[in-house]
């Protein structure tokens, strides 16, 4: 009820935070200068949060505690990843979330297998922080254009980036200590 309640106040301000940018931007220097970095609009960046909140709470009621599922979306590309207790439900995601409105596209990485533990799942956004702090040492590819999602030791990787980027920011996430694999979810430019 809480989400719920979260979401339509959410939803409400969209229109609203839209024309408010710059002031959101201007409350913080490092907020505004990913903002400015990211290759999509600010509508856009809203439009994923919403995406990303739609999904999940569709699938929480539908599922409740079967599975641990995770939603990310970029660019209104997204990404499931988590795991299921059947191929049925795996399936049944990729459904839920695409008739949540503006999804472009769904990419479904859930396993079917028991919940990771939480030191799996600890160990995952360690993980992330080390690639995405690698990535902002790579002058081949700019961390802002780079979203970092990993689970059970893999990595993935999202965003609106050329091939060489691409290329570069994968081969840092597989030299990252702890990465076991890496699957490029990228949208390309070139």
């Amino acid at each position: 009820m809480r989400s719920t309640i979260h979401l339509v106040v959410l939803l409400a301000l969209i229109p609203l935070l839209e024309s408010c940018v710059p002031l959101v931007v201007g409350a913080g220097v490092g907020a505004g200068v990913m903002m400015a970095e990211d290759r999509r609009t600010n509508a856009t960046m809203l439009e994923d949060q919403a995406i990303e909140l739609k999904a999940a709470n569709r699938i929480s009621e539908k599922y409740k505690d079967q599975g641990n599922i995770s939603v990310t979306s970029f660019n209104r590309y997204v990404l499931l990843t988590g795991q299921v207790p059947s191929e049925e439900i795996k399936q049944d995601l990729s459904l839920i979330t695409l008739e949540v409105p503006n999804v472009r596209n769904v990419q479904n990485e859930t396993v079917v297998s028991g919940v990771s533990s939480t030191s799996s799942r600890a160990s995952d956004t360690l993980l992330t922080s080390e690639v995405k702090g690698r990535l902002t040492q790579n002058k081949d590819v700019g961390a802002t254009h780079v979203k970092v999602v990993s689970e059970n030791g893999t990595v993935f990787l999202m965003g609106l980036v050329t091939r060489a980027e691409a290329d570069a920011a994968s081969q840092t996430a597989a030299t990252t200590s702890g990465a076991q694999r890496v699957v490029k979810v990228f949208e390309y430019l070139d």
